[in-house]
């Protein structure tokens, strides 16, 4: 680290690396991320930005050991900053985030990923599985014979999501329905819940039993049908990503409503979540003059949706556990005859922010 310089500039500190590269620190961003800047314990931050003046400036700095000792007026000792963790750290530069696993999108050919329970015991085999799934946003896991075998594994997971249909929720054929999973029905593509303020992040469901004639899975990467309707109709893309539309779901108990797009693509337009769901979309009511145009937008992606050569269709045997990412992975089933066998299913929740602190948490990273 003896190729280190630096000069001490009134908007900052200059740091040149010996890598050729000149960083600048502004003394402000120095003076709220210096060490004693947070708490021991907790590392959460217990400096108050408001306790030093905005043109804050080092009486002196020095180099000494890998680190940059700076000299605060209103601190009787210097503050040591590591130069390696300085070129990490840098303005501009984000920390790398071992969840943040970029979406490979795929189509009806696709191979979708299966584990073994026993094999995700152990803290590597469930990162495995979670890095995979961030990456297909669906997996299917063996081997969990006993009914309460997939809660367990979620519960290693992260909190489980609680909603209106609770914590579990056993996905049957019920006389008295309030949702169309509840009947022995064709259930088309969908995601769950759009109507939530906070939609669930990644849904697991254990299959406990399918003897029942039909009833099969049915799957369809969301992102490969919104970049193929970007990259065919721009526009409509466009449409449904800036227009807020209704969502509702209630019963007898529940009246739970939200307005947002379908659609809500990254800063470069790529799709990152899609709310596709028509049987609890509410009456569309935005202005009439672009009704039409809306309606033309989305019955393009409803197209592409129902598209065969975009979905994958597999049989969850009993013991098998689905779990895709809820606002990627449309999901739906085919029907099914209650009267020539059972089909049930267990179902549970898991939001997405809990699932990346467990990725996180098997790389070590809530340490750095």
């Amino acid at each position: 680290m003896t190729d280190f310089a630096f000069a001490l500039e009134p908007d900052g500190l200059l740091l040149h690396s010996p890598d050729g590269v000149s960083r600048r620190f502004p003394w402000l961003w120095l003076r709220d991320n210096e060490p004693a800047a947070f708490h021991p314990v907790t590392q959460e931050r217990s400096f108050d930005l408001l306790s030093v003046p905005p043109d804050i400036f080092p009486e002196r700095a020095e180099m000494r050991d890998g680190e940059i000792l700076i000299h605060w007026p209103d601190l009787p000792g210097p503050c040591a900053y590591r130069l390696d963790w300085l070129l990490a750290r840098a303005p501009g530069r984000r920390r790398p985030d071992p969840a943040d696993i970029a979406p490979v999108a795929w189509a009806d050919d696709h191979a979708v990923a299966r584990f073994e329970a026993a094999a995700l015991a152990g803290d590597e085999g469930l990162g495995r599985m979670l890095s995979q799934l961030k990456r297909d946003g669906l997996v299917v896991i063996g081997g969990l014979d006993g009914d309460e075998e997939g809660v367990a594994l979620g519960q290693r997971i992260g909190f489980l999501r609680e909603t209106n249909f609770g914590v579990i929720f056993e996905v049957v054929s019920r006389p008295d329905p309030n949702n169309q999973a509840y009947t022995h029905d064709e259930l088309g593509l969908h995601t769950d819940l759009p109507n939530q303020h906070l939609v669930p992040g990644y849904q697991f469901l254990h299959c406990l039993a399918n003897e029942a004639t039909g009833g099969d899975s049915v799957f369809a990467d969301g992102f490969r049908i919104l970049e193929d309707l970007r990259a065919a109709a721009p526009a409509a893309f466009r449409l449904l990503a800036e227009v807020d539309v209704p969502f509702r779901f209630r019963d007898r108990e529940t009246d739970l409503r939200i307005r947002r797009p379908l659609v809500e693509p990254d800063a470069a337009g790529r799709p990152v979540r899609l709310a596709f769901n028509p049987g609890i979309l509410d009456i569309v009511d935005m202005e009439s003059g672009i009704v039409g145009d809306w309606y033309r937008a989305y019955r393009s992606l409803k197209a592409l949706v129902d598209s065969h050569s975009r979905r994958l269709q597999l049989r969850l045997k009993s013991g098998e556990m689905a779990v895709f990412d809820n606002s990627r992975i449309l999901h739906g089933r085919t029907a099914f005859d209650p009267n020539t066998g059972r089909r049930r299913l267990r179902g549970y929740y898991i939001d997405r922010g809990e699932l990346d602190s467990r990725i996180r948490v098997l790389h070590g990273a809530q340490f750095e």
